[in-house]
């Protein structure tokens, strides 16, 4: 498959779909491939189809492509409700089912990689394979990895052996929990400076932390209803864990790590999602959280090769 390397970075405009009586943003490019399944890309915590548009640019050449803006972020629709997998997941496959129409690929960043497995695992009829970048979702006998979880990490003491500390760690995160808190937080965590104060802890190349990427990520913060959101995802109980929905997949799997992102250790999460189903694919590259908006290139090329060789 080949990829250019002038890769746009202008997103894409794209169109609402309405689903359960909320508008939900996604992009369409281009015609329908023969003999191709579509692909639907699936954005992190915090992100939108805006974070895609590298990826939506190099595989619309071969590929008919769609991103989409979970509820709660982006341009869609933030209504307050709990937000988790669950959630996420029956939308993403009612999207498929309703405006794709058949069998998609799904490509899935940190919390949208957990959506996108739980899609693939609970959904396997509208599913034709599953690509994970950095996937978020805790295993059963694990700590929770994910963008929130992280985020929290970033105030909160250490998980230490000392009781002291663990009193004052649970204390801290009762703080958090309580509503005024949990309002100055976010008013905190959403401003540009702090935005890309993050983005720098978690990409390896800093040249990619531009200002469009800042305002794209702030943008939708603003939005009504964007503080229930972020206080959902933060007490809203966890989804399925990661090794129950492993063991329920089916489809073909691939995974693509940047090996640089501080929030997970790569080459060990690897070994857990191996250990639960062995027959994935997989490349470690040198990028941080977000592989697909560092080395897009490098994603489009393995990306696409994959979905042609599992479709031959």
């Amino acid at each position: 498959m080949q990829v250019t390397t002038a890769l746009s970075t202008n997103p894409i405009p794209g169109k609402y779909w309405q689903w359960r009586g909320h508008n939900v943003y996604y992009v369409r490019a281009p015609e329908k491939q023969s003999q191709r399944p579509p692909l639907l890309l699936v954005h992190g915590f915090g992100a939108s189809t805006d974070h895609w548009r590298k990826n939506i640019t190099g595989l619309s050449q071969d590929f008919e492509v769609f991103a989409i803006d979970l509820l709660g972020f982006g341009r869609s629709a933030k209504p307050k409700l709990q937000y988790s997998g669950d959630l996420w997941r029956d939308q993403l496959h009612d999207f498929i089912n309703e405006v794709i129409g058949q069998k998609a690929v799904l490509a899935g960043n940190s919390l949208g990689g957990y959506a996108a497995l739980c899609v693939a695992a609970q959904c396997p009829d509208s599913t034709a394979g599953l690509v994970l970048l950095n996937s978020a979702g805790p295993f059963s006998e694990s700590q929770p990895t994910s963008e929130p979880e992280a985020l929290q990490t970033q105030i909160q003491p250490p998980k230490q052996a000392s009781s002291l500390q663990k009193l004052l760690g649970d204390s801290v995160k009762w703080i958090f929990q309580q509503p005024l808190a949990q309002s100055l937080l976010f008013q905190y965590v959403r401003q540009r400076w702090v935005i890309r104060q993050t983005l720098e802890k978690v990409y390896l190349d800093k040249s990619a932390i531009t200002d469009q990427l800042v305002e794209e990520i702030y943008r939708p913060a603003y939005d009504s209803g964007a503080l229930d959101v972020f206080v959902s995802v933060f007490s809203t109980p966890q989804g399925e864990k990661v090794d129950v929905l492993l063991k329920q997949l089916t489809c073909p799997l691939l995974m693509l790590w940047g090996e640089a992102d501080p929030w997970m250790n790569a080459r060990e999460r690897s070994q857990k999602f191996r250990q639960y189903y062995p027959e994935l694919t997989e490349h470690f590259l040198r990028a941080g959280h977000c592989p697909h908006d560092e080395v897009p290139d490098r994603i489009n090329q393995l990306l696409g090769d994959w979905v042609l060789s599992i479709t031959k």
